[in-house]
């Protein structure tokens, strides 16, 4: 264990660690490997001295910025902290492995620190539970993670699956078969499936029913032995809905639940199973929980500024119903 204290030369305290140290537990969450402690104007750094290292030169360049412009805010600490060296080495190289090749042979890899922990978690876990704003890979990761699986004859299928929460009763309006009605709801999983298997290699594997894709009602009655199964948008799966799809859960498989809680599209935010899953699974061996945040968005980077706004006016509108009551 090694120690370092980091002095902030002429920098007040408050601006640097912000309001109830809201940008030192920003600046925390960027270097897991190390325990930051704040004492009036210094910082001291316990960890490993590969990363210690890395943070006090990370630290010595915001505090030369601070110094030249008298400003320091969450976007600036994102462009100094959060970048690809340092998450290579705050993983020790983990990011760095490929968990299967595209069809344009580029590599499918993790890119956050969350995802990396999903990675982690699926040869500790069974049910893993992925949870977090759009954006941040969960699903894309859960699919690579699957494809890998069926290629190295882990799983015998993968099955994936979302509640056609939107279709309704207007599913029976729409021209086509019911394959036909379904392919749209469905599609953001068959994109990232033609991300990692060749055309015809899919489309095989669909007709011989290895990969298979389908709403959630149609998992009633089925137990999914030896399979690999993602349900991808959980928040839009009821209560009922939620317990009958865990109790189909069969022998050598393997279930990822990824879905946004804040993007709930049933008549009331209280019917999403995927909410009650949380608290009642949270804690049970064998099951892992995966909070994700706006940290592991990886889409354009105004994605993450616009989540971090509908986030503060939530908050603001809930603490306003609150103070009504």
């Amino acid at each position: 264990m090694t120690e370092r204290v980091i002095l902030l030369d002429g920098i007040d305290p408050v601006v640097m660690f912000g309001p109830n140290n809201r940008l030192l537990d920003q600046i925390q969450g960027y270097f897991p490997k190390i325990k930051l402690v704040a004492r009036g104007n210094e910082i001291k750094c316990m960890g490993e001295a590969e990363e210690i290292t890395l943070f006090a030169e990370k630290m010595s360049e915001l505090i030369e910025y601070y110094q030249h412009y008298n400003r320091l805010d969450e976007n600036d600490l994102e462009r100094f902290l959060l970048n690809d060296d340092h998450m290579r080495t705050a993983s020790s190289g983990d990011f760095e492995e490929a968990l299967v090749f595209g069809t344009n042979g580029r590599p499918v890899r993790a890119r956050t620190v969350n995802q990396l922990l999903l990675v982690k978690e699926y040869y500790t876990s069974d049910l893993i539970i992925a949870e977090g704003p759009a954006g941040t890979g969960k699903t894309y990761t859960a699919i690579a993670l699957a494809v890998r699986a069926l290629k190295n004859h882990e799983v015998k299928k993968i099955v994936l699956t979302r509640p056609a929460v939107e279709a309704g009763e207007r599913l029976g309006f729409l021209p086509g078969d019911m394959k036909d009605k379904l392919d749209p709801y469905l599609q953001p999983l068959y994109d990232a499936l033609h991300d990692m298997i060749p055309s015809r290699k899919l489309e095989q594997w669909i007709e011989d029913g290895t990969v298979q894709i389908a709403p959630l009602a149609f998992m009633r009655g089925r137990t999914l032995e030896s399979c690999f199964v993602i349900l991808d948008e959980a928040q839009n799966a009821t209560v009922s809905q939620l317990k009958m799809f865990l109790t189909r859960m069969g022998a050598s498989s393997k279930f990822i639940l990824t879905g946004d809680t804040t993007q709930i599209d049933l008549p009331r935010r209280s019917d999403s199973g995927l909410l009650q899953a949380i608290r009642l699974l949270s804690g049970i061996d064998g099951i892992s929980v995966i909070r994700f945040d706006e940290r592991d968005i990886v889409r354009h980077r105004l994605v993450k500024h616009i989540v971090r706004a509908y986030d503060t006016e939530e908050k603001s509108q809930s603490e306003e119903k609150k103070e009504i009551k």
